[in-house]
């Protein structure tokens, strides 16, 4: 396959100034399907239509049987016979010219077989058991699920069931929607004699569905040429500038490009590295975005150095070399090697600086990364073919399912739950604009696949569907976290569960859910629930109301709104000014064995702070004398703590009772409303020993929920 191809719908051919490999001339499809009409080619040779197809084959599958591909093309031809595409040409060259771009692309026979029958029963008069019977099940399944595609029309109000079809058939088997982008690229290069407005909504479906598709299963060659086919159409006049900026750099005579490339086959002539050192000019889209991004273009920005290698350590031996011999630009490494791109994708990304200050862009891969990098699941053959002894050994004994990868189990999960087809094909228009997936650790070494930007909420419901209405919360690395927390590749997620069944999920979570599943498992449990709350249940709602409405303080008492004044604690504390009245502060609330100061107030008083409280830094820093304080010899003491916990049913019953246990008096409390499914508690609370604080605060911190007791710690400082 080749980007070159005139596009009748746009103002001109679609240039590459250097070509990507050492391809064989442009095939005139055309002229071998007219002469394909002339007569049926002898049984032991094949027709010279279809040897184009075998020789692209054999350059991948040098042992590759070439009988099925015969005996297709015989019956494609025959069946199609008659037949004329809008262009005027003989539609035997349509199913001929798909063909051909997969087994450029390294298709295996069975893929090439069916894409030569694809459109066969659709257009004919052969059936899908005829198929069967002459080709095996495998071939008819795939004929099966393209011609399934092509039979739901591509208007406005059928776009979603046509799409929802393609990724039941793209779920079953991944070769269906290879046929599929390699039949829409040849569309799109004859679009031409459409109407405009037709040309324009095909390629506005391609653009939106197709494309990033073809992104995700990795066929970078597909995506680039129907990238550009789309641009053409619906931006003719920027791309008539692109093309412009591209035609006038290949006039130039300095190519910065060359000179660096020049280089790089040197260092690594040297370091004794063999490796295999091309140009990879940008297509017309990478143009026009580096354009947008960078403004004016110089050499350097209309293509990137392709180094080729025979092994994975020499990769890293490239890197080495090229980073020790030329100045690179570290913060452009990449090591999607080490950790490859939800598609497969593998290489290292570097950029070096040429002596004019101009940066050149370096990817490093093995040939075999390069295959995978073109052509993503077309390059890894039949997914149900046993393995080789050689793939084995590679993946000891284990194989990863290409018609399966993550994403698309993903996506075929929430089609199935969808409410509407208007919510599925927002929902997958949403999801196909992520162009960037994280993988995320669970704490039993098991991963979650999901897309940048997805929160806790999204790893909940990716890793227990539905039952994540029962999350309270989790913990990124270690660290408890709200569900609304944005992870990153690599983070480690340790999901919190509640332990009622009947929990509900709270409608907050809508506004932080950007997968689809999360979504579309929020709106189906609020749909069905119009009258409930907003998740936290209707006993932790009332328990809350009740314990707001305790009395709030003395006006102008230091401390929590809601928190009685303390100066009356049977704590005592002994300070150095006889007569003086004492109280103990209420942004720190100290309790024996404390280490406490005091400061003098108005009206006499002197006010008890911890030495680390915030209070006490800024009485000094407005002058304030310190006043010696120690403890008597009571025990006995009045602490404010504050807790932190989930929302959950029975919360508040389970806390009081652990305090209670603990034979502490509550004094006062406030819960304030739920932010996020998170609640702060705050007791003021009688204790008989000082000395069983932190036996308290360690009983709090053990009722399921909770996640942090802390001592109050206010930062009023104007009540003094």
């Amino acid at each position: 396959m080749s980007a070159e191809a005139t596009n009748p719908a746009s103002p001109g051919p679609v240039i590459n100034t250097v070509p990507r490999r050492k391809a064989r001339p442009r095939i005139d499809l055309r002229r071998l399907g007219r002469a394909a009409l002339l007569g049926p080619a002898a049984r032991d040779r094949l027709p010279d239509a279809i040897g184009h197809v075998a020789e692209a084959h054999r350059a991948h599958y040098p042992d590759a049987d070439l009988e099925p591909l015969r005996r297709a093309w015989v019956l494609a031809e025959s069946s199609h016979r008659g037949q004329m595409r809008k262009s005027g040409e003989p539609y035997i060259t349509h199913p001929l010219a798909v063909t051909l771009i997969l087994a450029e692309l390294g298709a295996e026979t069975t893929t090439l077989t069916a894409s030569l029958l694809h459109d066969t029963v659709e257009d004919t008069e052969v059936t899908l058991d005829q198929v069967g019977e002459e080709f095996g099940a495998e071939v008819r399944y795939l004929v099966d699920g393209v011609t399934k595609l092509e039979k739901v029309d591509y208007g406005a109000a059928a776009e979603p069931e046509t799409f929802r079809k393609m990724l039941v058939a793209t779920g079953s088997d991944v070769r269906v929607m290879s046929i599929k982008l390699a039949d829409r690229l040849h569309n799109m290069r004859t679009l031409g004699v459409m109407r405009p407005e037709k040309q324009a909504r095909i390629a506005k479906v391609t653009r939106d569905v197709l494309i990033p598709l073809a992104e995700r299963l990795g066929v970078q060659a597909l995506k680039t040429e129907l990238e550009d086919l789309v641009f053409a159409i619906l931006h003719p006049e920027e791309y008539d500038h692109t093309r412009e900026l591209i035609v006038d750099n290949a006039s130039r005579a300095d190519d910065p490009l060359a000179e660096v490339t020049d280089e790089v086959r040197t260092v690594l002539r040297d370091a004794g590295i063999q490796a295999e050192v091309l140009i990879r000019p940008r297509h017309f889209v990478s143009v026009h975005r580096v354009a947008r991004k960078r403004g004016r273009l110089r050499g350097a920005d209309f293509g990137r150095l392709l180094v080729l290698v025979n092994e994975d350590a020499d990769c890293y031996g490239v890197l080495g070399e090229l980073h020790t011999c030329l100045k690179p630009v570290v913060s452009e490494f990449k090591d999607f090697i080490a950790v490859p791109k939800f598609n497969l994708y593998q290489s290292l990304h570097t950029a070096v600086a040429h002596t004019d200050g101009q940066v050149v862009e370096v990817l490093i891969r093995t040939h075999q990364m390069h295959k995978v990098a073109e052509a993503g699941v077309i390059a890894l053959g039949n997914p149900y073919a046993p393995p080789s002894e050689e793939q084995q050994a590679a993946n000891d004994g284990e194989r990863a399912d290409p018609t399966r990868p993550g994403w698309l189990s993903r996506l075929l999960d929430w089609q199935e739950g969808a409410p509407d087809p208007d919510t599925f094909w927002s929902t997958l228009r949403e999801d196909l604009a992520q162009d960037r997936e994280i993988t995320v650790y669970r704490p039993d070494g098991g991963t979650l696949g999901l897309p940048d930007g997805a929160t806790c909420v999204d790893a909940a419901y990716a890793q227990y569907g539905e039952d994540a209405h029962a999350c309270i919360g989790a913990r990124v690395n270690g660290r408890l976290a709200t569900l609304s927390t944005a992870l990153k590749d690599g983070d480690t997620v340790q999901l919190l569960m509640g332990q009622d069944v009947a929990s509900e999920p709270s409608r907050e979570w809508l506004e932080h859910a950007h997968t689809p599943a999360a979504r579309i498992a929020i709106q189906r449990w609020i749909a069905a629930h119009p009258a409930t709350g907003d998740g936290q249940g209707a006993e932790a709602n009332e328990g809350a109301q009740s314990v707001r409405s305790a009395p709030p303080a003395s006006e102008g008492t230091p401390g929590t709104p809601g928190t009685p004044n303390t100066g009356d604690a049977p704590a005592t504390p002994v300070v150095d000014q006889p007569g003086a009245t004492v109280r103990l502060a209420g942004c720190c609330t100290p309790v024996p064995p404390d280490e406490v100061t005091g400061f003098s107030v108005r009206g006499g008083v002197v006010t008890v702070h911890r030495v680390e409280c915030s209070a006490v830094a800024h009485m000094k820093s407005v002058g304030r004398a310190e006043v010696g304080v120690r403890w008597g010899d009571t025990t006995e003491c009045r602490v404010t703590l504050v807790a932190e916990s989930f929302g959950r049913p029975h919360l508040l019953a389970d806390l009081t009772e652990a305090i209670a246990l603990e034979g502490a008096e509550i004094v006062s409390a406030t819960v304030e409303p739920p932010t996020q499914q998170r609640v702060r508690h705050t007791y003021t609370l009688q204790l008989p020993d000082a000395a069983h604080l932190l036996t308290l605060m360690r009983a709090m911190r053990n009722v399921p929920g909770v996640y942090d007791v802390s001592r109050a710690q206010h930062h009023n400082t104007t009540a003094f």
